[in-house]
């Protein structure tokens, strides 16, 4: 997965509707299309896509730090966010778009800081309309759980009334 370092590296939205979410998902995670700048300055990408599961790998660094030194709660949203509404995309049709609804994030245990782990969304449902994910973010060498969370997206074709 490459970033991309200006707006006109991002997909347009013509090249994102011309396919299924899962294509461009796969096109992201074989470098075909750029991935998302916010990957890189929070120290994430892509370790797995297919159909209803996406799992991004990174690592907290001291710049996600909040005031006490602990890794922030964005950190762990903002990853949960993207893994969870990336798998809901890997479900989306041709011509058609998704946002996140809601999520929610539940924190277990502080992530220390360097210490690698993997994200991982799975789609729990994905209809005409809405799609609900779980997510999971466990240590990548010993697998222990730091948060779980919970997402519901929009499903939608542009220009539909």
């Amino acid at each position: 997965m490459y970033v991309a370092e200006t707006p006109d590296q991002l997909a347009s939205f013509e090249e994102l509707t011309s396919m299924s979410g899962l294509d461009f998902m796969l096109g992201m995670f074989e470098g075909r299309i750029a991935g998302p700048p916010i990957a890189e300055a929070m120290n994430y990408w892509l370790e797995a896509v297919e159909e209803g599961r996406v799992v991004f790998r990174g690592a907290p660094q001291f710049r996600d730090s909040n005031p006490m030194g602990s890794v922030h709660g964005g950190w762990y949203g903002t990853l949960l966010d993207s893994c969870m509404a990336c798998a809901v995309m890997t479900r989306v049709p041709k011509g058609w778009v998704y946002t996140t609804l809601e999520y929610k994030v539940n924190i277990v245990r502080p992530i220390p800081l360097e210490t690698e782990i993997l994200a991982e969304g799975v789609v729990q449902h994905a209809g005409r309309s809405t799609g609900i994910a779980r997510g999971e973010i466990v240590g990548a060498e010993d697998g222990r759980v730091y948060a779980t969370g919970s997402t519901t997206c929009i499903i939608l074709k542009p220009g539909a009334r």
